[in-house]
């Protein structure tokens, strides 16, 4: 007779016992976690998301606001030649010009100095500019409205006229520069 049998019939504990069954697993608490990872997981993903696309819009309004500030400046100057300081203000307008439109400035840089002399002093305003689309190459395309103030050599009569451009304003570097300049009739 086996020894097993013989502890079996006697009536005493078995010496090795048998394995006795696992108690059912309890997935609440695994479940829970995978469930809370994936939320956490997912929320994180998404606030990246949205940071990266106020980033992209913070950036592309502060160069939408330094585009237009620098349009304003220059349509400013550019609208108010003074007449006692004529080759400073062809000066100024040809340091902050580029491409196509330097080229014709310069070309034309005699007759403006005598028109600009013979003219009587004018002060330009910006009455309202806006970006109408940036173009592929990084330049913008800017829509300004402006108003010239002159006064008749008698000083007795002021007179005022309102004019639109198309100006073209591209970053070279830090600095932002006009290549284009078209009056719109």
């Amino acid at each position: 007779m086996s020894p097993r049998r013989k502890i079996k019939d006697s009536g005493q504990e078995p010496f090795v016992c048998a394995t006795r069954p696992r108690p059912p697993r309890r997935w609440g608490l695994p479940l829970a976690a995978i469930i809370a990872a994936a939320v956490t997981v997912a929320a994180i993903t998404l606030c990246a998301l949205v940071l990266i696309s106020h980033e992209k819009q913070s950036r592309a309004t502060i160069k939408d606001v330094a585009a237009l500030g620098y349009v304003r400046s220059f349509m400013t100057e550019f609208t108010s030649p003074d007449p006692f300081r004529a080759n400073d203000y062809a000066e100024r307008i040809l340091a902050q010009v580029t491409g196509e439109f330097a080229e014709q400035y310069r070309q034309n840089q005699n007759a403006i100095l005598v028109g600009v002399a013979q003219s009587e002093p004018t002060t330009g305003t910006v009455l309202d500019a806006g970006i109408s689309r940036w173009n592929d190459d990084g330049s913008v395309d800017v829509l300004v409205v402006t108003k010239f103030t002159s006064k008749s050599p008698d000083g007795k009569l002021q007179l005022e006229r309102a004019s639109r451009w198309v100006v073209t304003a591209q970053q070279e570097g830090e600095r932002w520069k006009i290549s284009s300049l078209t009056p719109i009739i």
